[in-house]
């Protein structure tokens, strides 16, 4: 059987043969990410997805809205065939880099099959190709959200957006994107709940280190953190927490240090919460303070930053510290689900 996702075609721009070896070799090792093709290609889309969109590639995710895998229909008779048991409590999950919807599944929790079964959620997917820039992810998310809140099948009464990693970035573009363009969804009673977002960036934007987490540290993965410049869209804005067109229009955005973005505050009048991790035992020690939960730091996942323009205002009561965890756990563990489930339970 021929392989659905082929290696790389050489005419990709801006690749070299040891790129294009390298991306070629990595392809055959994805396995390990979960979900089979799927996974793969999740992770592909998360290292060169914006190529692939440039090229027509069929291999580009499109962005939509899943359950199970499945595309919604945005169409109000047919999204109420699909969801029969649709509520009026809509909560949308975003995935972060080189991931896809399925991966919200841990195996023995799913926070959004939690949040279903102990708060009455209807819970939809948001699937995308997270090598794009955040900011066109966002556009399209918010037309997206827009879409679907007019479709759904009962009077939306609360509207919880989940995001995990990359996923909350796209979500406070989309925000934007849909408060300028007037869309009813941004003037639903909401939440926003972010995990592990790099609010401020990401040090270790690098194809290579996200690969290392969510991979295993596979061989293949070793060989793309060599390749400096085999970065997708999505992976450079990640460096400084990305937003909006204006933070990359017109600039090269290899350059380093580069320019850190406009600041962006919160949603105004949104319950908003931030839940970061640290593999250091308690705040403040070496690895807090270096590393975070191995891939963003914690200042960035709770929105400070030393200059007050910039710093997000998370109230203390909406903020969260898991401590002894990587950037995957936020995914897993108990005491996170515990904390996201009071945070939306609460009035």
């Amino acid at each position: 059987m021929a392989d659905p996702l082929p290696r790389p075609a050489s005419g990709l721009p801006g690749f070299g043969r040891a790129a294009l070896e390298a991306v070629s070799g990595l392809i055959g090792r994805l396995e390990a990410l979960g979900g089979g093709v799927e996974g793969r290609q999740a992770a592909l889309n998360g290292v060169m997805g914006d190529l692939l969109e440039a090229r027509a590639d069929p291999r580009a995710i499109p962005m939509r809205l899943r359950r199970g895998g499945v595309p919604l229909p945005l169409e109000r008779g047919a999204l109420a065939a699909a969801l029969p048991r649709a509520g009026g409590r809509l909560l949308v999950l975003a995935h972060g880099l080189c991931m896809n919807d399925l991966m919200w599944d841990r195996g023995s929790h799913d926070h959004g099959a939690a949040l279903e079964r102990d708060l009455g959620f209807t819970a939809v997917h948001l699937h995308y190709n997270s090598g794009r820039h955040i900011s066109s992810n966002g556009r399209d998310c918010a037309d997206a959200l827009e879409a679907l809140v007019g479709a759904w099948p009962a009077p939306v009464e609360q509207l919880v957006l989940l995001g995990y990693s990359m996923g909350g970035l796209v979500f406070r573009s989309a925000w934007q994107r849909g408060a300028e363009a007037g869309h009813g969804w941004t003037r639903r009673p909401a939440k926003l709940v972010f995990l592990a977002t790099p609010h401020f960036g990401a040090p270790m934007a690098r194809a290579g280190h996200w690969l290392d987490l969510v991979l295993g540290a596979t061989p293949g993965t070793a060989t793309i953190a060599r390749l400096g410049r085999l970065r997708s869209a999505g992976i450079t804005d990640l460096r400084y927490g990305s937003l909006l067109d204006e933070d990359w229009r017109g600039r090269d955005r290899f350059a380093n240090p580069g320019i850190r973005p406009a600041p962006l505050p919160l949603p105004a009048g949104v319950a908003s919460y931030a839940l970061a991790a640290t593999t250091g035992k308690r705040e403040g020690d070496f690895k807090d303070s270096l590393m975070g939960d191995g891939l963003v730091p914690l200042a960035s996942a709770l929105g400070r930053d030393p200059d007050p323009r910039r710093s997000l205002a998370f109230p203390e009561s909406r903020q969260w510290i898991g401590y002894q965890m990587n950037h995957l756990d936020v995914l897993a563990r108990p005491e996170v689900y515990a904390r996201i489930r009071a945070w939306i339970g609460e009035d």
